[in-house]
């Protein structure tokens, strides 16, 4: 049994986890662009990056067992031997090989896309990640959708149409038409495979006959992205990418040193979303990370204008304007739908209990 944390605590850790995230959301597209902008053109050695810090995770892991070994010694010395170090089933853990698999594939489209577009047109297209997510829920997990989700799938959709529309005026010079729209492609696919694990990860979750505390998500996490760093793995060594790399350090645009400095910090800070994620939706919910992640969209976007000096057009300013209203959209329409069922609960008692009553 996890114990539980105490509401001020929870606060002091919502703000912890909300910079992380944050840190997490912005700079993972921008260290990963700054590699393929420099000289970097190791798409499997990209993806790998992304799950490659997952040894991370023992440090929250191992202060959650630590702090539920001191709570049991407290309450109750002889039940402390009968604690579980693992907390997650073997038929969670199958399940969750899986997942990882798919993430593993999912990080490839990525970091393909990022590789052939700019940050701020990868951005907006791996928007529709949450359009995804709500198709998917309605066919695995049976979400219902309400008039303000359809609209955000609206949006979010006709946000991605008018940047393929348009596309081309923001193609990084000397890449070939071809490999820009295969990027567009890729992105999109990585939206698509993302918004598919989120609904087959709450169904896991609903089939686990056990209580989903913060450990055993931290747990689920480690396994995936140790699955999908053997993924990336094989693509690395299918590739010859663990060969090539001293020689791209050497070629490298910011110098050898450099290079693998850049490479080293790409994999904390992209464990770093990871981890705010989890953190974000323990301390608080699901709806405060994904709005957390929305507000940091436009952040990410002018980022990458003043960086790298892309190109930010009209086009680009009405995907972003369609994109976030389609997230204030669900996510307001989330929030109506968690009040009333609120209000609901207690007239369900208070009919409950008179039909109770002789």
């Amino acid at each position: 049994m996890e114990p539980q944390v105490s509401s001020k605590m929870k606060k002091v850790l919502l703000v912890i986890n909300c910079i992380i995230l944050a840190v997490g959301t912005c700079g993972t597209p921008l260290l990963m662009r700054l590699y393929f902008i420099k000289g970097g053109n190791r798409i499997w050695l990209s993806t790998w990056l992304q799950t490659v810090a997952w040894p991370i995770n023992f440090i929250p892991l191992a202060i959650s067992y630590f702090y539920r070994r001191k709570i049991n010694i407290n309450n109750d010395i002889n039940n402390n031997n009968n604690m579980k170090v693992i907390l997650m089933t073997p038929r969670i853990f199958v399940a969750t090989i899986g997942i990882g698999v798919l993430q593993g594939f999912a990080n490839y489209f990525y970091a393909y896309g990022t590789a052939k577009l700019p940050v701020s047109t990868s951005g907006l297209l791996f928007a529709t990640q949450l359009a995804f997510t709500a198709g998917f829920a309605f066919l695995i997990v049976k979400l219902k959708f309400t008039s303000y989700s359809v609209n955000a799938v609206f949006l979010l959709t006709v946000g991605a149409v008018l940047l393929a529309l348009h596309s081309g005026g923001d193609q990084p010079e000397g890449e070939p038409k071809k490999e820009y729209i295969l990027g567009f492609i890729m992105t999109l696919a990585a939206a698509a495979l993302s918004g598919l694990i989120f609904p087959l990860v709450e169904l896991i979750y609903k089939k686990a006959h056990q209580a989903i505390t913060y450990t055993l998500v931290l747990e689920f996490q480690t396994v995936y992205c140790f699955v999908a760093t053997i993924v990336a793995t094989i693509g690395m060594i299918i590739n010859k990418d663990f060969q090539a790399i001293s020689t791209e350090a050497k070629a490298f645009e910011l110098g050898e040193g450099r290079y693998y400095n850049l490479i080293i910090w790409s994999a904390i800070i992209l464990q770093f979303y990871f981890l705010g994620t989890i953190g974000v939706i323990y301390s608080a919910s699901s709806l405060v990370s994904g709005i957390l992640i929305s507000v940091l969209l436009p952040i990410t976007e002018v980022l990458a204008v003043f960086i790298y000096g892309e190109k930010f057009s009209a086009e680009k300013g009405v995907s972003l304007a369609l994109s976030l209203w389609g997230f204030l959209s669900y996510f307001y329409g989330d929030i109506k739908e968690s009040k009333k069922k609120e209000e609901q609960s207690p007239e369900t008692e208070m009919i409950d209990s008179k039909a109770c009553t002789p």
